[in-house]
C-alpha cells in the first residue's frame, strides 16, 4: 500500500468523523478550541476533528419525578411529598453556558421549593388547595431556571403522605362534619313541615267544610287498608242543636 493510499484513506476517516446528524429534537452546542461558536442542527453539518468540540441537548419535554421531601406545615405538622415537574430547554446555549449540570441543577431547585413553599401552608390548606399550590410553584420555579434557559410548565403534587394519628383525626373530623351537616338538613326539613302544617292549618280553619272534606278523606285512605276496624271521625258541628236544645230546657 502506497503512501498516496494511506493519506486518501485518512483523509476519508477524517472527513466521515467530520459529519455529525442530529435528530429534529437535538441541538448541538459547538465549542472552537474553547470558545462557544454556534448552536448547530438539526440535520447534517461539520465539526472540525481535534478543533471543534460540541455538547447535545435535547428539546424535548423532560418529565422529572422529584423525590419524597420531609415538609413541616405551618401548623407544626410533619408530612411527606412528593411531585413531578415538566421543563424543556429552549435555549441550549445557555443550558450549557450557564449552568453545570442543568438537569441535576433543576431537580435541586424543585426539591429546595417543594419544601420551602408547602412550609407556608397548614394542612387543610395543602390537601384542599392544590391548584393554587401547584401554579405558585411552578411560578417559582420557572422564574429562577429561566437564565439558565429552561422553561418549567406544570408541577404537580402527586402525593401527600400523613402520619397515621393524624389521618384518624382528619377521619373523625369528616364524620363530625358529616353529622352536622345531617342534623342541619333534619332541622331544616322539620322546619319546612312546620311551616306547611301552619299554612295549610290557616286555610282548613278559614274553611270548615274543608275540615268535613278532609275527614271524608282520611276515610276513603282508611277504608282501602283491609282492616277488621274502622274509626269514623264525627264532626261536633253535628250535635251543635242538640246541644243549643239541651241547654234551653234547662
Amino acid at each position: 500500500m502506497g503512501l498516496p493510499t494511506i493519506l486518501t484513506i485518512i483523509l476519508i476517516l477524517l472527513v466521515l468523523s467530520a459529519i455529525k446528524v442530529l435528530k429534529e429534537y437535538e441541538r448541538a452546542v459547538v465549542f472552537r478550541l474553547g470558545r462557544f461558536v454556534s448552536v448547530k442542527g438539526p440535520g447534517i453539518f461539520i465539526l472540525w476533528p481535534g478543533i471543534d468540540k460540541m455538547a447535545k441537548v435535547s428539546l424535548r419535554v423532560i418529565t422529572m419525578d422529584v423525590p419524597p421531601q420531609d415538609v413541616i406545615t405551618k401548623d407544626n405538622i410533619s408530612i411527606k411529598v412528593n411531585a413531578v415537574a415538566y421543563f424543556r430547554v429552549f435555549e441550549p446555549a445557555k443550558a450549557i453556558l450557564e449552568v453545570e449540570d442543568y438537569l441535576y441543577a433543576t431537580s435541586q431547585l424543585a426539591q429546595t421549593t417543594l419544601r420551602s413553599v408547602l412550609g407556608e401552608y397548614e394542612l387543610d390548606e395543602i390537601l384542599m388547595h392544590r391548584d393554587k399550590i401547584n401554579m405558585r410553584l411552578q411560578k417559582i420555579i420557572d422564574q429562577q431556571t429561566d437564565p439558565w434557559g429552561i422553561k418549567v410548565s406544570t408541577v404537580e403534587i402527586k402525593h401527600v403522605d400523613i402520619p397515621q394519628e393524624m389521618q384518624r383525626a382528619i377521619a373523625r373530623q369528616a364524620e363530625a362534619e358529616r353529622e352536622r351537616r345531617a342534623k342541619i338538613i333534619h332541622a331544616d326539613g322539620e322546619l319546612q313541615a312546620a311551616e306547611k302544617l301552619n299554612s295549610a292549618a290557616k286555610i282548613i280553619s278559614e274553611t270548615p267544610v274543608g275540615i268535613q272534606l278532609r275527614f271524608l278523606q282520611t276515610l276513603t285512605e282508611v277504608a282501602t287498608e283491609k282492616n277488621s276496624t274502622t274509626i269514623f271521625p264525627v264532626p261536633i258541628d253535628l250535635f251543635a242543636p242538640f246541644i243549643k236544645g239541651l241547654s234551653r230546657k234547662e
